[in-house]
């Protein structure tokens, strides 16, 4: 991905002067309370937790497929699809937004199944928002396609959990990935007959011991499809057998191997990744040592909500708005050995009080300023009393939501 760099000025008072599209987009206005890192070389500018950059929306929980890897698997909610009164609210709250958010279509359901999905696209679109989605791809035939290239949508979004008709079809339990193939393959070509060659195209792939194998040649085939994106995640194991199939162990977050004050930097040079070097680079990542590759720190991505760092807000297909999609619906999930209750959360609902007057919610702005500074009990470390097993109340005094015990924050499960 290609970097940006800008020159920007410091006053005869000191002040660094920010080009004003820039302090904008990200909500950096007089009075905005935001968090700067100091790095050994830079420092770095976090968004400002007063800003609303993206919202995630819900059009259905329903789906076409059964994947093994599902949420609603182990879930007891109602399926339903989002309203035309609940949409039409969202669409009021992104014309009222300045900046305007991306507006990113998905959720636990499959959103081109929505009967409406195109017209809501749309309409998201005519607001002047960049625009998501994300899809399996089996609906995504040839009317759908040259709709979304005509709606201008920015992105589509595509999961793809293996390589083979046969890895696909042993974790999506269909045999949809020649088809979903064809659908892409026809998409890139009717894209590259409009001026701008849009939507985009990411692949999106959970990855476990099953199918980890296949990722190389998910990521050629995505290439060979268009795609400039990929978006890697862990499963999140919901049932003992998706805890098995995890590729990440309890000591990358408990015990001896948690990063402290006391764990060395180690700077890493540009190197070949081949048989010689591949074990002693994994016993580095495996001692979650912080460390640079040319100069450059990687985060480590624990403690660090990635919903806030996105400034986003998540709406569920009956209006109720939560702060991140794992608060979008009750549900169970595995912890190390223990079974963990997610139980949902909403700030309120779009179609009571505008989305504006939700974020601005005292109690909000207060959890988005925790999560930035992650005060919560470090349930993925510890994991030793019954206040991990939900998100109700942790030992430092938090109510729900208790974000500890969330492995999206500990950097282990990724969304686009």
């Amino acid at each position: 991905m290609k970097r940006h760099f800008l020159r920007v000025e410091i006053d005869d008072q000191g002040h660094l002067i920010l080009p004003p599209d820039l302090m904008k987009r990200f909500a950096l206005i007089p009075g905005a309370n935001i968090r700067i890192e100091e790095r050994a070389n830079s420092i770095r500018i976090d968004r400002s937790s007063t800003s609303l950059a993206r919202m995630y929306v819900e059009p259905t929980n329903s789906c076409n497929l059964d994947c093994r890897t599902c949420m609603r698997n182990v879930w007891d909610e109602p399926l339903g699809k989002m309203s035309e009164n609940t949409f039409s609210r969202i669409i009021e709250s992104v014309k009222e937004l300045l900046p305007t958010p991306l507006v990113f279509f998905g959720g636990v359901g499959e959103p081109l199944a929505h009967p409406d999905i195109l017209d809501m696209v749309s309409a998201a679109k005519r607001t002047g928002a960049k625009v998501e989605l994300i899809t399996n791809g089996i609906l995504l035939d040839e009317t759908v396609s040259r709709r979304l290239i005509d709606i201008g949508m920015d992105r589509l979004w595509v999961s793809i959990d293996g390589a083979t008709p046969e890895s696909y079809e042993d974790i999506r339990l269909g045999d949809a990935l020649p088809q979903v193939i064809a659908n892409l393959t026809r998409l890139r070509a009717l894209r590259h007959l409009t001026k701008f060659h849009s939507p985009k195209i990411g692949i999106a792939f959970v990855a476990m011991k099953r199918n980890i194998a296949d990722l190389p040649e998910v990521v050629k085939l995505g290439k060979r499809l268009g795609a400039d994106q990929f978006s890697i995640s862990n499963v999140l194991p919901y049932t003992p057998e998706l805890q098995d199939q995890a590729l990440y162990s309890p000591s990358m977050f408990m015990g001896d191997a948690q990063p402290s004050k006391w764990t060395p930097m180690i700077a890493l040079p540009r190197i070949n990744s081949n048989e010689l070097t591949k074990d002693w680079v994994s016993k580095i990542l495996k001692g979650q040592n912080p460390f640079s590759v040319v100069r450059q720190e990687m985060a480590s991505g624990a403690n660090t909500c990635p919903f806030i760092e996105k400034g986003s807000t998540s709406i569920r297909w009956d209006g109720a708005v939560s702060p991140c999609l794992p608060l979008l619906h009750t549900h169970v999930s595995y912890l190390d050995d223990r079974l963990r209750k997610s139980n949902a959360y909403a700030v309120g609902n779009i179609n009571e009080r505008s989305l504006a007057d939700l974020w601005n919610t005292p109690s909000y702005v207060s959890l988005r300023e925790r999560l930035q500074i992650f005060e919560f009990s470090p349930c993925t470390f510890c994991n030793s009393c019954e206040m991990a097993n939900d998100n109700i109340e942790d030992c430092f005094g938090n109510d729900q939501p208790t974000c500890g015990g969330c492995l999206w924050a500990q950097g282990f499960i990724q969304c686009p």
